[in-house]
């Protein structure tokens, strides 16, 4: 399961892609009500990039997008590299520091 922000046109689009691309995921879109990951609150959800595991672990920001990129045809090499020490390290830093940017990249792209 995927949970997202329906609500930031810059999630919409990027989900949007993965679905296009026939990504192997169910998709819950936190923003129009869909319920929050186990043991996480909503405002907490609806903050960061969340993925349950078909084993129950729920994994967050880079690691998430590394476990969605795995299952989306064209992206499963991103998914491989982007999944292992130090890529994911990368990807998490790089994914906290867009995190305030957020909202302003949508402003500016998604008017």
């Amino acid at each position: 399961m995927v949970y997202f922000d329906g609500g930031c046109p810059l999630c919409r689009a990027e989900i949007a892609h993965y679905r296009r691309r026939g990504a192997d995921a169910a998709f819950i879109d936190l923003a129009d009500g869909g319920p929050p990951p186990p043991g996480i609150d909503r405002d907490a959800a609806l903050g960061r990039f969340h993925l349950r595991l078909e084993d129950g672990r729920m994994v967050h920001g880079a690691a998430a997008f590394a476990a969605l990129w795995r299952r989306t045809p064209g992206w499963r090499w991103a998914g491989r590299i982007g999944g292992v020490a130090p890529f994911v390290w990368i990807g998490e830093g790089l994914y906290r520091l867009f995190l305030p940017l957020r909202s302003v990249v949508a402003q500016v792209f998604f008017r």
